[in-house]
């Protein structure tokens, strides 16, 4: 009997592994993900209805109505009307100086419609990783920005793109990026300039605690995503250590079969696996009936997907 060769591990292989390592560390904690983003899309509906109720209280459509009509006849004299997707609402209240004297000021909240980039990045992890982007780039420097290399500019710089935070006239106008998405998503004629702070709306108690909550579900997205990758991190990094001391492949297979991490030889070879397992009859079959031609990275996913399944059955 001759004996069979063991592969050797090398950098790339190495990648490999620990992209299953990594993926099945995500899929242990990415529901909390999930559901922030779910409960932050019913919150965006509600806040939507009453941002619309306040804004209409202080300036009826009649008003508006009037004011485009007047601008129609003496431009910019007849007045000022802004669409905007940016509010601010207050409510005054008392406060105690630290002797003990009171003062009225006012409780003021900051509303927004659109998107902020680190919100963006949470929201749209899995769009940005599907196109082999790397959305966690912020995260991996901690706020040490001395740590910012070549790789973090670049990763930045795709990912801006793909959202559409950096854009240029040859960009294909077809497409619309998530930020122009979000942008237009909801926008409600005000009276005044484009000056979103300009526009203060007074509101009760309980319509000032709705819009807090509101704002809280969009920061728990992103404190999701934070903490989502801090705990994939933080194995990864034990684990990345380990993989540099193995020198064969058997001695990954026997890690990830202790954490119950799918992982065969047929990954080690991706040009070879990824032709075999996505043009294989039944695979290029349904390819073929869906009618869609995949990018690299689809094919890669689709193959992976198709290797987990195998090797579980």
């Amino acid at each position: 009997m001759t004996k069979e060769k063991k592969i050797t591990l090398n950098a790339e292989k190495r990648k490999v592994i620990a992209d299953q390592f990594q993926s099945f560390y995500e899929d242990k904690v990415k529901d909390k993900l999930i559901q922030a983003k779910e409960q932050y899309d019913l919150m965006r509906e509600k806040a939507k209805e009453k941002i619309n109720q306040v804004v209409r209280f202080h300036q009826p459509q009649e008003d508006v109505d009037t004011i485009r009509k007047m601008i129609s006849k003496y431009n910019r004299a007849g007045g000022e009307l802004y669409e905007d997707n940016c509010f601010y609402v207050s409510r005054p209240i008392t406060k105690v100086y630290d002797e003990g004297r009171e003062y009225e000021t006012s409780d003021e909240v900051h509303i927004r419609f659109n998107m902020g980039r680190n919100f963006a990045r949470a929201y749209y992890r899995d769009e940005l990783k599907a196109k082999g982007l790397n959305p966690d780039f912020h995260l991996s420097i901690n706020d040490d920005y001395s740590k910012r290399n070549p790789k973090y500019y670049n990763d930045e710089s795709a990912v801006n793109k793909f959202l559409g935070f950096n854009t240029s006239s040859n960009d294909d106008k077809s497409i619309t990026t998530p930020k122009s998405k979000w942008e237009n998503d909801f926008k409600l004629w005000t009276i005044g300039s484009s000056y979103c702070h300009s526009r203060n709306y007074r509101v009760d108690e309980n319509t000032m605690n709705f819009f807090k909550m509101y704002n809280s579900s969009a920061d728990n997205v992103i404190k999701e995503h934070q903490q989502m990758y801090s705990y994939v991190e933080g194995k990864m990094k034990i684990l990345r250590l380990g993989l540099k001391s193995y020198r064969t492949f058997d001695q990954a297979k026997g890690l990830a079969d202790n954490v119950g991490v799918v992982l065969n030889e047929t990954m080690m070879n991706e040009s070879s696996s990824l032709a075999l397992s996505i043009y294989s009859p039944d695979n290029l079959a349904s390819l073929l009936e869906d009618k869609k031609v995949l990018s690299r990275d689809e094919k890669i996913a689709f193959a992976r997907k198709q290797m987990q399944q195998q090797s579980v059955n």
